[in-house]
């Protein structure tokens, strides 16, 4: 349009067409044509709207949306049931194009009152090397939704026995616990949910701990991860700023070193609350959070099998513990209970330990190896005893008659006769 109206004002300036093409760059045919048009700007046709095949079907899908939210795959396949011939494809775009229409893209913020709410997650940290060979590794985090101070312990299972632990731990890590704790779907929790959480079928395991402490776990809804946004942010957070880049250490190094990070980012104002989560947690402590030592002691005891090495040790975490040695190459049960190690036999605890922080040590204590120099000399006593036993039963050469040469000759005479 602007180079139209370029080209009529150097018209009525008395440029020729032929100066007008030459002057643009347009043919002069094209030039003639632009100059005859009118100023108003093109009208476009709207393009007829060509049916599709999935028309006959856009209301079977509107409602198995609406009522039950169903995979776009299932859907496709109830479609076909119906006579439906289209592509996957032109079911799952539609589908996709309902979903936005209906999905409320907006969050609404969730803030709870000092000592209400903590959330709960796990999250995988890779692998570790441990007793020569790797073990998975996993991150249990906990988050005081009302002041966001932080709690991680770095793991080598995701065990009930382990997650219930690490609860105990986070709880003297903030001095309490809150009213409720929120969680995903996950088995340490629940092993059945309901559509109320009260009627849902709890790990029976948990289910003692928390009616033991008396606090309510809180279930997600499904497939709805800003339900419990702030852990999830603590997960990203940790990961970016202490966990990659912090090269191989033993798990007890990594946890010592990450509770030192928690400690220094609580520390901080927080993003969300402009307020330090120490600060904030100061008041739970103070007023809300539930205290540990009012109720009676919970103990919880893990429990691993090793095989004793024909030295005599097992391994655990990477460092070695002696065990009588009467009970080298055999399998053993460890019991894992308050810092402590038992090393249990036929169901008794043959000797416990202090577990060692670090890894590579060796815990040697001298009376499980009392004996064993006098057993190791007597059984090669027996041995060499045994081995001068077969010397002695060993077959004798025969003895050869030993003639004089004159009874050969009375022989050969009488032979001749």
């Amino acid at each position: 349009m602007d180079e139209k109206m370029d080209m009529k004002v150097e018209l009525k300036s008395g440029a020729t067409i032929s100066e007008i093409a030459r002057k643009t760059g347009w043919d002069r045919k094209t030039v003639r044509k632009y100059l005859k048009e009118d100023n108003s700007p093109p009208e476009y046709k709207e393009r007829l709207k060509v049916p599709s095949i999935l028309d006959p079907y856009k209301g079977t899908v509107d409602g198995k949306i609406e009522l039950h939210n169903l995979r776009s795959t299932r859907i496709f396949r109830d479609l076909r049931k119906i006579g439906y011939k289209g592509s996957y494809a032109t079911v799952r775009d539609y589908a996709r194009s309902v979903r936005t229409e209906k999905a409320i893209l907006a969050v609404y913020r969730y803030e709870t009152e000092p000592g209400i709410q903590a959330q709960v997650d796990w999250a995988d940290r890779g692998t570790v090397e441990i007793d020569g060979g790797p073990r998975k590794q996993y991150a249990f985090v906990m988050v005081l939704s009302y002041s966001r101070a932080k709690y991680l312990e770095y793991t080598l299972d995701t065990t009930t026995e382990t997650f219930i632990k690490c609860h105990l731990n986070a709880f003297e890590h903030f001095g309490g616990y809150p009213e409720e704790i929120l969680y995903d779907n996950t088995k340490n929790v629940v092993l059945q949910r309901a559509l109320r959480s009260s009627d849902s079928k709890w790990n029976p395991l948990f289910q003692d701990f928390f009616t033991h402490f008396g606090f309510t776990p809180r279930l997600c809804r499904p497939y709805r991860p800003q339900t419990k946004g702030k852990v999830e942010s603590v997960i990203k957070f940790e990961e970016l700023d202490s966990f990659l880049g912090s090269g191989p250490m033993s798990i007890q190094e990594r946890n010592a070193r990450t509770l030192a990070w928690c400690r220094e980012v609580d520390k901080r104002p927080h993003g969300t609350t402009g307020v330090p989560p120490l600060e904030r947690l100061e008041k739970e402590e103070r007023k809300t959070l539930r205290l540990v030592s009012n109720r009676p002691r919970y103990q919880i005891v893990q429990k691993t099998t090793r095989k004793v090495s024909k030295d005599c040790y097992v391994s655990y975490l990477g460092n070695m513990y002696s065990v009588p040695w009467t009970h080298a190459r055999r399998e053993v049960m460890l019991l894992i209970h308050d810092g402590k190690l038992d090393v249990v036999v036929s169901g008794e605890v043959v000797c416990t330990h202090e577990i060692q922080p670090g890894s590579g040590g060796r815990t040697h204590v001298k009376e499980h190896f009392k004996g064993l120099y006098k057993a190791i000399r007597d059984q090669n006593q027996q041995r060499h005893e045994k081995d001068l036993t077969i010397q002695v039963r060993l077959p004798i050469e025969p003895q050869v008659e030993q003639r004089s040469l004159a009874v050969y000759d009375t022989v050969c005479e009488l032979g001749g006769v």
